[in-house]
Formats: C-alpha cells, sequence, structure tokens
C-alpha cells in the first residue's frame, strides 16, 4: 500500500476518534449542568456533531470509492502497475534461465583438424560410456577438462562433440549467465546446475566463458563474482569420484584464471587448441564443401588461408556459397572465394593477410624459437611455454629471457637487420630482466643483462643457420615443428 493510503486511513481514524470524544464530552457537559439549556445553539452544536459522526462512518465505509477521485492515485496505479510489470519480467527471465539438459548430435565427425585433441578426449567419452571399466582398477578420471584457445578454434563444439559421442546429457551454460547484480544468485544458480547434472549423470556440464567468473580473486573484496565463484569451487569438491558428472569449461585467458580452479582435483585437465595449420586447414574445408560442387584448387586454399581459425573458414565459404547463389551458378568458383575475402574481415589483419615474405619472416621466428626452446611451436602461435619453476636460479631466468627474444635475434641474425614484431616477447623478457634487478638483486641493470642474452643468442644461433633454415623450410611447409 502507498504513503497517500497509510496517511488517508491515519487521518479518518483520527476523525471517528475525535467524534466520539466530542459527543461524549458534550452529554457529560449536559448531564452535570444545573442550568437549562436556551436557545438554538445547542440544537446546532448538537446537528453538527452527528453531522461529523456521520461523515466519518461514511468515509471509512466508502473510502475505496472515494481514494479513486484522491490527487496522486495516478502515481499509485502508475506504481502499482510498474510493480506488476517488473515482476511479469523476473518470472519471464527465470523462465529463460531454466537449465535443462540437451542432447548433442554433434560427433567428432563433424569436428575436422583436431585429431590429437579428439584422441586425448577419447578416454572421457570412453569413461562416460563404460565407468565400470576405470572404477574397477580404481582409475579416476578428471573432474574438470579446461579447453584453452583463441576464440574461434571451436571449443564449444568441440565440447558438444565430446557429449555427442558419449550420448549423455549435455548442460551448456555461459560463464556471464552467472554474473548477477543480487546478491546470492550467482551462487544459487551453480547449485541449481550442478545438481541437476548429478541428476541426470552421467552427464557433461559445460561452461563456456568461465573467465566471467574464474578471475582470480582478490581477496580485498566479498563482491557477487567472487560468491559464485567460492561456490563453483564448492560444488567441484563435492563432486563424488563416481558420480558420472564431467566438467568442461572454455577460456581464451587461462592467464587471469583463479590459481584454485586450476589446482589438481578441479579443471587439472589442459587442453590446448592452436589455430589450425595447413593440414587441419585442408580437412575442415573439406568438411565445410561436403556435398557441395566447387571448382578451385582445395590445397592453394588452404595455404592461402593461414592464420583462419575454424569459425573463420567457416563465414568465408558460407559468404562464398551466398556469392554462387547471388550469381544464379551450382558450382563454387574460385571468384566466389575471391569475393567472399573481400567483402570480410577475420580477425588481425596484420597476422592472417600475410604475404609470401613476410609469412617467411613469421616462420624465421618461431623457427629460431621452436630450436632454442626445443618444443613443438606453430607459425602462428605467440609466447612461450610457462616454465613451473618455483625457486628459480639465476641461469634459469636467464634461460627464458633467451626464449623470449630467440625469435627477433634469430630474424636479425638470418636477415641481417632486426625487424619489429612479437612486442609481447620483449615485453616479457624486459619484465623478467627488471625482476632480477630489482626483486632478486641478480644483477646491475636491466640492459647490460638483455645485451648478454642476445651476445649468447646472436653466437648460437649464428652457428647453426642452415638448422634455422632448415626447421623454417618445415615451418612454411607444415605450418608447425613438432
Amino acid at each position: 500500500m502507498s504513503q497517500n493510503t497509510n496517511n488517508y486511513d491515519k487521518n479518518l481514524k483520527l476523525m471517528i476518534i475525535s467524534a466520539v470524544v466530542l459527543f461524549i464530552l458534550f452529554f457529560y457537559t449536559m448531564y452535570k449542568s444545573s442550568n437549562a439549556i436556551q436557545g438554538s445553539s445547542y440544537y446546532i452544536g448538537l446537528f453538527f456533531l452527528f453531522l461529523l459522526m456521520g461523515a466519518a462512518f461514511f468515509l471509512r465505509i466508502y473510502k475505496e470509492k472515494i481514494k479513486k477521485y484522491l490527487p496522486g492515485n495516478s502515481f499509485e496505479e502508475q506504481l502499482t502497475q510498474q510493480k506488476q510489470k517488473q515482476t511479469s519480467i523476473n518470472i519471464s527471465t527465470n523462465e529463460q534461465q531454466n537449465i535443462d539438459a540437451v542432447h548433442s548430435n554433434i560427433t567428432f565427425n563433424d569436428v575436422a583438424g583436431i585429431d590429437l585433441i579428439k584422441q586425448e578426449l577419447q578416454e572421457i567419452v570412453d569413461f562416460l560410456n563404460k565407468p565400470k571399466k576405470y572404477l574397477e582398477f580404481g582409475v579416476k578420471l578428471p573432474k574438470g577438462v579446461l579447453l584453452v584457445g583463441p576464440p574461434g578454434v571451436g571449443k564449444t563444439l568441440i565440447a558438444k562433440a565430446v557429449a555427442g559421442e558419449a550420448q549423455v546429457p549435455f548442460f551448456y551454460q555461459s560463464g556471464a549467465s552467472f554474473v548477477h547484480i543480487y546478491v546470492g544468485m550467482g551462487a544459487k544458480r551453480v547449485r541449481e546446475l550442478f545438481a541437476k547434472a548429478k541428476a541426470h549423470a552421467p552427464s557433461i556440464v559445460f561452461i563456456d566463458e568461465i573467465d566471467a567468473i574464474g578471475k582470480e580473486r582478490s581477496g580485498k573484496s566479498n563482491d557477487e563474482r567472487e560468491a559464485t565463484l567460492n561456490e563453483l569451487l564448492t560444488q567441484m569438491d563435492g563432486f563424488e569420484d563416481d558420480n558420472g558428472v564431467i566438467v568442461i569449461a572454455a577460456t581464451n585467458k587461462i592467464e587471469i584464471l583463479d590459481e584454485a580452479l586450476l589446482r589438481a582435483g578441479r579443471f587439472d585437465r589442459r587442453v590446448f587448441i592452436g589455430l589450425p595449420n595447413i593440414q587441419d586447414r585442408t580437412k575442415i574445408l573439406e568438411l565445410y564443401l561436403k556435398n557441395k560442387t566447387y571448382n578451385f584448387d582445395l590445397k592453394r586454399l588452404a595455404n592461402e588461408t593461414s592464420g583462419f581459425n575454424s569459425a573463420a573458414l567457416s563465414t568465408l565459404i558460407n559468404e562464398a556459397l551466398l556469392n554462387m547463389i547471388k550469381r544464379d551458378g551450382n558450382i563454387l568458383e574460385q571468384t566466389d572465394i575471391d569475393v567472399a575475402k573481400n567483402k570480410i574481415e577475420f580477425g588481425k589483419k596484420d597476422k592472417l593477410l600475410l604475404s609470401q615474405k613476410q609469412k617467411e619472416i613469421l616462420a624465421i621466428y618461431q623457427a629460431s624459437k621452436s630450436f632454442i626452446t626445443k618444443c613443438p611451436i606453430a607459425l602462428f602461435d605467440e609466447g612461450i611455454k610457462k616454465s613451473d619453476l618455483t625457486y628459480a636460479s639465476k641461469q634459469d631466468l636467464l634461460d627464458i629471457i633467451k626464449k623470449y627474444l630467440s625469435g627477433s635475434v634469430g630474424v636479425e641474425v638470418i636477415k641481417n637487420e632486426p625487424y619489429a614484431m612479437f612486442e609481447s616477447d620483449l615485453k616479457k623478457a624486459d619484465e623478467i630482466a627488471n625482476d632480477m634487478v630489482e626483486k632478486y638483486k641478480m644483477g646491475r641493470d636491466k640492459d647490460s643483462l638483455i645485451d648478454e642474452v642476445r651476445a649468447q643468442l646472436k653466437l648460437e644461433l649464428s652457428s647453426n643457420i642452415d638448422e634455422i633454415i632448415r626447421l623454417k623450410d618445415i615451418m612454411l611447409r607444415d605450418e608447425v615443428v613438432l
């Protein structure tokens, strides 16, 4: 009830009480008075008293009808209507956000170019299909699998394929759906999600863009996002080893995730999905062109689309087909592909639309890095594999700097001049050198440390130019050095 209504009822009660008190006082005065009451004033007062009491009772009985004519009632009605509207919106939103299981009809046959990832995830599928085979030997599969990779590489599609292969219910939620402005709503939603997943076990819970709720906690606040993350950590700890529920999450920002989320027993298995190489792109294009007639060199297209992710390839083929239909054709031609390329832009232009010369420079950069790190590296990989050293020596830190600088020094050695590329690697090397000087007191200044590492790299790479060129040729051919 509004403030106006409360004031109205209060005033009405005061009027009735006042009338009753006056009536009692009037008769008490008459009873005690010894003088005869003469004149018309007595009767006028009596009439006024009865009129006052009658008006009070009338207002009391017909107050609902009278309220319609009072000023300010329109505001009350608008407020009531707005509350009803907001309630209906909240009910509608809750209905839309119901957590329901779906059955995926996507299988590994519908996902191309991820052969190694399929092999790694196949045991998850086998566990969901035949859990007793593992449990009788006491084998415990990961409770959580974290898919890490740049946007558009098919992380969500891969999770659906796992559910489709296993033929189990699939619960999809985005990280943003857990973020609410109301305290406790995100945590409540997490509990509901896991409760339903357990009720439908064996099942898969997939949380897309988990970094929306899984960012590292600051410890200085207790906001809704951190409460939701705490609930997620608790729910994953509460999983029994044989409950048949596996959590799969996807992110392209693993570096900002909370450490508690990545520890053993939660998301303890990480699957890194990179941009497809030339062989992968060929398989992806073949999948998208299945049952379609085309007249162009597929291998050439795969070579020209260096750096395209699977989503970009899908869009490219779709735009080409639209152009084919527009020109009333029934065979996909190279002209359609060219039109599609010119019509749309894919991600970072400086990386995806490389000339042959630029591609060669990038191949030298990555080949040099592969030679120094002794690790598999793809053409469009950024950074190096993180070191798990807890107590690093001075030489350990210098070796890490060496890995970050190896690409730029390699290009300088082969091309006889420095090139501006991969600023992130240079920045990381600079940060480590600065920490060595400022935090650990391992040198006089960071520039001298950087110069020392660069001199060692130039000497080592200059002595192995033939090997660098061999790795570069492999990188240009396969777009990966294993």
